[in-house]
């Protein structure tokens, strides 16, 4: 147990240590975030802002890889490389066209759907997932196969875009995403999860001292697509989806809060929140600070985690 939080440690460094490097290289290749028009003023401030730091989290898969060279790891980053190739297309499309809606989003779907697809093959045919959903101490739903994989497809998918959702404030991904992977690392036990959980934590620790209001680079779909996917596939290997709306409460509620938007709007051609994601609407409706936001949602994620802790060790 001592080497894991060792390699942690070591992953926190090599990001602290590389990131300005990263940030020098993404300056130097004006490869920096263009921002939407209809986002407030001081988000207008932060055009420049070198974008696809996210690219520094690779780090955690070759730490991960070198000290667990294990086929579950590899599953794993493999995870973490495919969803951060899509958030690579669609940063570098942003920042060299400097067009804020990069890849269209059914291209990012179509990629997403098909890499799940394989990754949820893959689980089951050589990593013996089955297709049981676990209620409660005793009792399992037992589902098709076809039926199971229809689900998670959906679920995997719709995760990752809800975490995407989540990086839309200076440090407010990784603030809530460290909980999340530390529930991960609390509950399994395949060292491997371990191992991958703790490294990707020192990682995002050491992204935040870069990523922190007010941010010195964004880590882009690059690093958050890549977080989405590889917390979403944990959720998988553990069996723990039925505590997935408590555990993902955060990312559902930024996803669901677009969600609602679009279709109050639609019907009445009213806004629902002052704007979406909700984390939006705390700044512009209750003038909330960054930091405030940042600092509420990542407490929201921690009590959530507590809670599905409770749940997994007395009831799962």
């Amino acid at each position: 147990m001592a080497g894991i939080f060792g390699v942690s440690g070591l992953s926190f460094l090599l990001v602290t240590f590389f990131t300005p490097l990263l940030i020098w290289g993404l300056r130097v290749l004006k490869l920096t975030q263009p921002i939407r028009t209809e986002l407030p003023p001081d988000h207008q401030a932060k055009r420049g802002t070198p974008l696809m730091a996210g690219l520094i989290l690779l780090i955690g898969v070759g730490t991960s890889l070198q000290f667990h060279p294990a086929p579950l790891m590899t599953l794993l980053c493999v995870t973490f490389l495919l969803f951060s190739s899509i958030g690579f297309m669609d940063d570098f499309k942003k920042a060299a066209w400097q067009d804020p809606s990069g890849i269209s989003g059914r291209t990012k779907l179509v990629l997403q759907f098909a890499f799940t697809g394989v990754l949820l093959f893959t689980l089951f045919h050589s990593f013996s997932l089955t297709s049981d959903i676990t209620l409660f101490q005793g009792f399992q739903l037992h589902l098709p196969v076809y039926v199971y994989i229809v689900i998670m497809l959906l679920f995997v998918v719709g995760s990752a875009n809800a975490i995407n959702f989540t990086d839309g404030l200076d440090g407010l991904l990784i603030n809530v995403a460290i909980p999340t992977y530390f529930f991960f690392f609390l509950i399994t036990n395949k060292p491997e999860v371990q191992t991958f959980s703790l490294v990707m934590i020192g990682c995002l620790l050491g992204l935040f001292l870069y990523n922190i209001y007010p941010a010195r680079a964004f880590m882009g779909d690059t690093g958050s697509l890549a977080i989405g996917g590889s917390l979403s596939i944990l959720a998988v290997i553990e069996k723990v989806e039925i505590l997935i709306p408590i555990l993902f409460s955060v990312y559902l509620a930024e996803q669901f809060s677009v969600m609602l938007q679009v279709w109050y709007y639609k019907r009445t051609k009213l806004r629902l929140f002052k704007m979406a994601p909700i984390h939006y609407h705390f700044s512009l409706k209750y003038g909330w600070s960054e930091n405030k936001i940042v600092m509420v949602f990542g407490f929201i994620s921690w009590v959530s985690v507590l809670i599905c802790w409770l749940l997994w060790k007395f009831i799962l």
